[in-house]
């Protein structure tokens, strides 16, 4: 949702009128608070372990897909912008059957089902990474849209009662959380030598929240889009996963300890980190060899080297694309203008 966020945004100040089509998870939340219209429809992800699951998937989404065309008959949009995920398969092949032109973006560094299924009929898929075989015209590497970087540092660092000269670490693992890392961090950081900013996520929060945690731990359950991005405005160096924040921490030009989902579809999280270590933006951990005294280490020895923090924070915000929510949303303009 967030991409697909900040590309509203910029269609928004070119006067477009941006309506939502999503399920029933974070977009019932995040899209009426950042002020757009939602319509939904029932739908779940194509299970690849059990049959029924999938058969049951598949019923669901073809009756998506009419929903879909009563919706897009409804609203009459002058274009339809795919945002990779399953949800985006109904609305996506109802908008080709209707005859409106279509633009997929994908966030990862491989085309998910979705994107496979829709991208030969799409007027421009827009990607994140460059990927082997997707380089022909109809494909465009625009970066990852991400929201504007908003917060300035001191009145972030004001926000979460960081002092002037503290040392701040940020650690996240997505909405829900990354159990190997929250375990790791509340092992690792316990000296408060610096200031910890953890956003653990609302499945470890109950548990963490009752452990001792040493003075400058500051534990969050879940930050909004303002919050995180004032977070990452406020730190020095970041822990976490390796998925689409990649891009995020990249716009805000900060060094990064990257450990990527083992389990990730196509290891597209390794692909993550990979690119932004290649940079000598990151250092990566294995997430099987990822250990309290392990993290420990790393972070201290970066934070003892500041020359070595600069030169990473300096790779990172040559990998930014900033101006990626702009991009695509150009795409689907012209594609209205064609």
């Amino acid at each position: 949702m967030v991409p697909a966020l900040a590309v509203a945004d910029a269609l928004r100040a070119e006067g477009a009128a941006v309506t939502f089509v999503g399920g029933e998870r974070a977009e019932t939340q995040l899209v009426p608070a950042a002020g757009y219209p939602l319509r939904t429809i029932s739908v779940e992800g194509l299970s690849r372990e059990h049959p029924l699951h999938a058969a049951r998937a598949l019923l669901r989404a073809g009756r998506a897909v009419v929903r879909s065309r009563s919706l897009l008959a409804e609203l009459a949009p002058d274009a339809v912008m795919g945002g990779g995920g399953y949800v985006a398969g109904p609305v996506g092949l109802a908008a080709l059957t209707r005859r409106i032109p279509l633009v997929l973006t994908e966030a990862d560094s491989h085309l998910g089902l979705t994107n496979r299924v829709l991208a030969p009929f799409a007027r421009r898929v827009c990607l994140s990474f460059p990927i082997e075989g997707r380089d022909g015209a109809r494909y465009r590497v625009t970066g990852r849209p991400i929201p504007a970087p908003g917060a300035d540092r001191a009145s972030a660092r004001e926000r979460f009662g960081i002092g002037a000269g503290e040392l701040c670490v940020l650690v996240f693992g997505g909405s829900l959380g990354a159990r190997t890392i929250n375990q790791a961090a509340l092992g690792a950081f316990t000296s408060g030598a610096f200031h910890v900013l953890h956003v653990c996520g609302r499945r470890d929060y109950p548990e963490l929240f009752e452990r001792p945690l040493p003075g400058g731990y500051d534990l969050r359950e879940y930050l909004d889009i303002d919050e995180f991005t004032a977070a990452l405005a406020a730190c020095d160096l970041v822990v976490a996963r390796a998925g689409g924040s990649v891009f995020e921490i990249a716009a805000h030009g900060l060094p990064a300890i990257l450990v990527p989902y083992p389990h990730a579809s196509a290891d597209h999280q390794g692909a993550n980190a990979r690119w932004m270590a290649d940079a000598g933006a990151a250092i990566v951990i294995e997430d099987a060899r990822l250990t309290p005294a392990g993290l420990a280490r790393e972070v201290a020895q970066l934070l003892a080297n500041p020359a070595r923090l600069a030169a990473m924070a300096s790779a990172s915000r040559r990998l930014a694309r900033p101006d990626a929510a702009r991009e695509i949303a150009g795409e689907l303009l012209r594609a209205v203008a064609r």
